[in-house]
C-alpha cells in the first residue's frame, strides 16, 4: 500500500466560507475513511494557507477523485491542489519500512 499527500492551499477567505460547505467536505471526508483510502487529514496553521490530507492506496487516483469532488475544491475555497506519492519508511503502516 503506497501514500498520497493531497496538499491543498487555501483562500485568503477560507475561514469567513468554510462553514457553508464544511458538513458536506467532512462527510466526504469521513466516508473516504470508511472506506480505507483517506487516513488522516487537516489545517496546517500559523498561517492557516495550508491543509493536508494523507491518503493510502496503490496509485494517486483515490486522492485526485476526493480533491475533484470535495465542495471545498468546487467552491473555491482551495486555490489550487497537489497530490504526490509519499514513500513513507518509518512507523506502523510504513509503505516501504527501512529497519537498521
Amino acid at each position: 500500500m503506497n501514500h498520497y499527500l493531497l496538499t491543498y492551499h487555501i483562500a485568503p477567505d477560507y475561514l469567513e466560507r468554510r462553514g457553508e460547505f464544511r458538513a458536506e467536505h467532512l462527510q466526504l471526508a469521513w466516508q473516504a475513511v470508511g472506506r480505507g483510502e483517506l487516513v488522516l487529514g487537516g489545517a496546517v496553521e500559523d498561517p492557516l494557507d495550508t491543509a493536508m490530507l494523507l491518503f493510502a492506496g496503490e496509485g494517486p487516483d483515490v486522492a485526485e477523485a476526493f480533491a475533484n469532488a470535495d465542495p471545498y475544491v468546487t467552491n473555491g475555497l482551495v486555490e489550487r491542489w497537489t497530490v504526490r506519492r509519499w514513500v513513507t519508511v518509518v512507523g506502523e503502516g510504513a509503505s516501504m519500512p527501512v529497519r537498521p
